[in-house]
């Protein structure tokens, strides 16, 4: 698997992207923009992000937090503050999210990597939340696929639904980061805005069970859920794009 890190700019701050995929295969491959969990791009995304591409697809991570923000560990306080930081400010989340997105796309492109009409976004936890929000801003996902995700509703209530793709969330019935009320909301949210959505539920799912660094308390990895998740994300990727 290579790996190429894509520098960007927003609001005259330093970010820092990478590109994810496989070098041994020839062609273009469906891009898959990568907003990861609160750790921003790390070893452990990283290595989901690896997981994601296999031989099919190119992933495009995004960082949301500043160019080095995952190279030093972090506490629980320090990685929620950060997660928040970005979080409640949507016009923050939106634009750095773009920022990401042209940027590897342009990089991606150049290398002759992808196939720019096949477009989809994926997100894990508060990634998720990110890469929801940037969905509704219009932003041209033919699919959005989410996973545990933390902020499923929108951070400015009344914001418009202006999802242009389809929607599969993949979750837990046991989360207790987002139980089951903010998914009822989601689903109505995407219901209203005639979005072609999806929810799964794994009813002994609990919270980040695709991060394999975490194993115990609300949230802790079950390899064979993350593994039927991936499936059902290759077939969704594989009707839509």
């Amino acid at each position: 698997m290579a790996e190429k890190r894509v520098p960007y700019q927003v609001n005259g701050r330093q970010f820092e992207g990478m590109i994810v995929y496989d070098d041994s295969v020839a062609g273009r491959r469906p891009a898959i923009f990568m907003q990861p969990d609160w750790k921003g791009v790390d070893q452990d995304t990283i290595g989901q992000a690896r997981t994601v591409a296999g031989k099919d697809y190119v992933v495009l991570m995004a960082d949301m937090f500043g160019q080095g923000y995952g190279d030093k560990p972090k506490n629980q306080d320090e990685l929620r503050a950060g997660m928040l930081a970005v979080h409640k400010d949507r016009n923050f989340t939106v634009a750095c999210g773009a920022a990401a997105r042209d940027a590897l796309l342009a990089e991606a492109n150049k290398l002759g990597l992808i196939d720019a009409s096949k477009q989809a976004a994926i997100g894990y936890c508060a990634g998720g939340g990110f890469a929801l929000e940037q969905a509704r801003a219009g932003a041209d996902f033919k699919a959005v696929v989410v996973f545990h995700v933390t902020n499923p509703n929108p951070v400015v209530p009344g914001t418009p639904c202006n999802i242009r793709g389809r929607v599969l969330a993949i979750h837990g019935r046991a989360d207790p980061i987002t139980p089951k009320p903010m998914m009822d909301a989601l689903e109505d949210e995407l219901t209203k805005a005639k979005v072609d959505w999806h929810i799964v539920t794994f009813g002994r799912g609990v919270h980040s069970f695709c991060d394999p660094t975490v194993h115990a308390g609300p949230t802790r990895y079950d390899e064979k859920l993350c593994r039927t998740s991936y499936m059902l994300m290759r077939d969704f990727f594989a009707e839509t794009l």
